[in-house]
C-alpha cells in the first residue's frame, strides 16, 4: 500500500507542476508578425550588465544571434526566444545550454527543427552566454 501512496503523490506533484508550467505568466510580450525572422517576443533590456554578462553578450551576438535573434528575442521561422519561461533556470538549467551547444538539441518545445551542435564553442563561452541570457531573463521577470 505504501508504494501506491508514494507513487500517487509523485504523479500528483508532477501533474500540478506541469499544469502550473502551462499556465505560467511569462511576463514577456509576444510579438505578432508574419515576417520570417521577426522577433518573437519584446525583450526589456536591463539597465546594466555585469562584466561577465557583457562578455556573454559579445559571445551571444557572434554565436547565437544569427538564429535566436537580437537580445535572445527569437526569430519567427528560425529559432525560439531564450527570454521565455520555457528557459527559466528551473526548467532549463545552465547545463542544458552547455549540452545544447556541445551536442545539439532535437526539436521538443518549438516547431523550428533541431539545433545543431556548435563547433569551436567552449564551455567558457557558453557560461558567459548563459550569464547574459539569465540577466535578460531576470530583467523580464523570469527567474
Amino acid at each position: 500500500m505504501k508504494p501506491f501512496i508514494a507513487t500517487s503523490a509523485v504523479v500528483a506533484i508532477a501533474t500540478f507542476a506541469y499544469v502550473g508550467f502551462l499556465n505560467a505568466d511569462t511576463r514577456v510580450q509576444t510579438v505578432e508578425s508574419d515576417a520570417v525572422g521577426a522577433a518573437l517576443v519584446e525583450v526589456v533590456l536591463p539597465d546594466t550588465l555585469s562584466e561577465n554578462a557583457q562578455l556573454g553578450k559579445r559571445a551571444y551576438d557572434a554565436i547565437c544571434a544569427a538564429c535566436h535573434g537580437a537580445n535572445a528575442a527569437g526569430q519567427d521561422g528560425v529559432a525560439p526566444p531564450l527570454v521565455h519561461v520555457i528557459y527559466e533556470p528551473g526548467h532549463h538549467g545552465d547545463e542544458s545550454f552547455q549540452r545544447a551547444a556541445a551536442l545539439g538539441v532535437p526539436s521538443h518545445h518549438w516547431p523550428f527543427g533541431d539545433m545543431p551542435a556548435l563547433d569551436g564553442v567552449t564551455r567558457g563561452d557558453v557560461a558567459m552566454i548563459v550569464e547574459y541570457v539569465r540577466t535578460l531573463q531576470r530583467a523580464n521577470g523570469i527567474n
